[in-house]
């Protein structure tokens, strides 16, 4: 099989200015414009499918674009170093969400241009005869794809990006037409994607590319938001206005079977992919692009040329995957015997700390309140910070630590506890010994925070997206260089929650896959232990039994909700579930956070205004600047409510 790869495009000007760039599991070359000609060479369309793929790294691994789908739920909010990015995400008070300041500008950017080098490849591609229905229908797939991310974000957006709808546009346009959401669903996504999973393989051509399975998997989600949107419960308005009608004359319950249908059919022929054993196996580091993964952004550690980014030091921008940074505190900031016992590294449960965002307390103690028996905190958190000063280079075999007692490398600094204590956790005045007002419990050796006590400052890292390098050489290796895992996109898991949030809203199901079963092979899957991630021990344990028992007899939206929560938490879904079930008002409107000074352990609850017109985010100001349109126009073409 031949492999191209192409290092960077600079796409047509469509709207605005766009750039892409590469994936490093095909050649490069450089080329600064695409022509209809181009697509009808072989090197074209192969260079268009490898930009296709590499547009994905601009905002999955972006640490802002991180932000926008995570911060103001009740998964996340800002933390201490936040700059107004962040704040005005949580909406509690702290600004406002604006065009200028939308962090999702990055996708619209991003997606257009994207969209365009498919939509050649779809009309060229044909004349150059050697090119396959199942090369084209990676194309269909990346636009359904992009429009499908659009939609839900900003509502209604452009099919005509100047030469008709849907048509491959290589020249300026500086006007613009927004269609609706039913034309958005009906006349791209759908069509699109029901052509791919009839022309794609089962086993991509390459490393990460695009399967039938994956294309069912967007099938189902599309058909799953798209009644959502019919169904609209909470009357939240859609822009451009528009009666919520199918064109085809199909309802809401008409598009949750189809969802749960063509989820089931993605369960019953994966083909090479399927569930991991454990939850801890998805997400390790050594483990990565792992059969449960059906997209991924990727990046590597072998090359800088090839992973987009720098292998040492990297500000935060354009490829880098950086996004894990936002939900890691400054733990180097932790003493022992006044010396800095845990330093930064270049290591899953550490990496580069900015202190952009943190866990609600809501978050630990009730979407993960069972920590016993489901696996899914403990291969989500880093809980437990462990002594690596020797790695710095300081050879003292142990310092002082909680309670005056020693402890050496590869010992708990610090732990945030699962459970309020039964002894009451002595904190500090202030900073303390441990200059981050962590607390002492008698016998330990370990400083300790309650659940209750996680604050602005310091929390629980992100364990599942941190940091993997194999090139430390046992030192603490590039923590200042962009993270070079894959970021994952879409997860075979998936396929399960969509299906019985499909069933619940009223879709006719098969036998033994009611909606309760369905999330059960979730939950049992999550009761299985081969690793305990925090204790750094092994843990054979199957707790499958019990993670089924304790399974509602009848789960509803909001249990799937919360479970959607345990499995993908921190993944960037969070705002998308509680956007299209239109939650987001009833679950995030309210949480508790200790405040941002070291030694605040008194949880504070913080009120968020989610007014209507937030359910879609504003369309980004520099779109506005590049139109030529009036004023007016371009009042009217914005969002309402910005």
């Amino acid at each position: 099989m031949k492999q191209y790869k192409i290092k960077t495009f600079i796409g047509a000007l469509v709207l605005t200015i766009f750039m892409v760039s590469c994936s490093d599991i095909l050649e490069e070359q450089p080329r600064s414009i695409y022509t209809p000609d181009f697509f009808k060479t072989e090197n074209g369309v192969y260079g268009g499918l490898t930009s296709l793929y590499a547009h994905m790294r601009y905002f999955y691994g972006n640490g802002y674009y991180f932000n926008s789908c995570l911060t103001g739920t009740d998964e996340a909010t800002y933390a201490q170093s936040a700059d107004q990015n962040f704040k005005t995400h949580d909406i509690s008070g702290q600004g406002n969400i604006t065009p200028e300041t939308n962090n999702t500008g990055v996708l619209w950017s991003n997606a257009f241009s994207n969209i365009n080098t498919a939509s050649g490849i779809i009309e060229n591609a044909v004349e150059v005869g050697t090119i396959s229905d199942a090369l084209i229908a990676e194309a269909r797939f990346f636009r359904a794809f992009d429009y499908f991310l659009l939609v839900q974000t900003f509502g209604g957006v452009p099919l005509d990006l100047g030469a008709g709808e849907l048509k491959f546009n290589s020249s300026t346009n500086r006007t613009s037409v927004r269609n609706t959401v039913p034309e958005v669903y009906t006349k791209a996504i759908f069509p699109d994607l029901l052509i791919a999973i009839n022309d794609l393989p089962e086993t991509g051509r390459v490393t990460g590319g695009v399967t039938k399975t994956l294309a069912r998997l967007y099938l189902s989600k599309a058909y799953l938001t798209y009644a959502w949107w019919l169904e609209n419960p909470n009357n939240i308005p859609t822009y451009p206005e528009t009666a919520r009608v199918d064109p085809d004359g199909h309802d809401a319950n008409y598009y949750y079977q189809q969802a749960y249908d063509v989820a089931i059919t993605g369960i019953e022929n994966p083909g090479p992919f399927g569930l991991q054993p454990t939850y801890y196996d998805i997400h390790l580091g050594s483990n990565d692009r792992n059969n449960e993964i059906l997209l991924y952004a990727d990046r590597t550690e072998e090359s800088e040329f090839y992973n987009g980014a720098s292998l040492t030091y990297s500000g935060g921008g354009n490829q880098d995957n950086f996004a894990v940074w936002m939900m890691t505190w400054n733990y180097t900031v932790i003493r022992s015997s006044s010396v800095s016992s845990v330093v930064r590294e270049a290591e899953q449960h550490l990496g580069r700390p900015w202190t952009r965002m943190c866990p609600t307390i809501g978050a630990i103690t009730n979407t993960f309140a069972d920590k016993t028996y489901d696996s899914r905190y403990d291969g989500t958190f880093t809980t437990v910070y462990r002594g690596n000063w020797d790695k710095g280079g300081n050879n003292t075999p142990t310092l002082n630590n909680a309670n005056g007692l020693p402890i050496a490398p590869g010992d708990a600094v610090l732990t945030f506890l699962d459970e309020e204590p039964e002894t009451p956790i002595a904190y500090p005045s202030g900073a303390g010994g441990s200059n981050i007002g962590a607390g002492e419990l008698p016998g330990r050796s370990d400083y300790v925070i309650a659940p209750s006590g996680i604050s602005r400052v310091v929390y629980p890292g992100l364990w599942k997206l941190g940091t993997y390098r194999t090139d430390n050489a046992g030192g603490l290796g590039s923590p200042n260089g962009a993270s070079t895992r894959p970021f994952n996109v879409a997860k075979f898991s998936e396929f399960y929650f969509v299906a019985a949030e499909a069933a619940v809203n009223g879709a006719t199901t098969q036998a033994g896959k009611s909606a309760r079963e369905l999330i059960n092979v979730i939950r049992a899957r999550a009761g299985k232990w081969r690793f305990d991630n925090n204790g750094n021990t092994a843990k054979e344990v199957d707790n499958s039994a019990e993670m089924v028992a304790a399974t509602p007899a009848n789960i509803d939206i909001d249990y799937i909700l919360a479970e959607r929560s345990r499995e993908y938490y921190a993944e960037g879904y969070r705002w998308f579930d509680l956007v299209r079930t239109q939650k987001w008002a009833e679950i995030a409107s309210t949480y508790e956070i200790c405040g941002s000074n070291y030694g605040d352990h008194t949880p504070a609850t913080v009120k968020r205004s989610i007014e209507p017109y937030l359910y879609l985010r504003p369309i980004p100001q520099g779109q506005l600047d590049g139109m030529e349109m009036t004023d007016e126009e371009k009042q009217a073409y914005q969002n309402p409510g910005y």
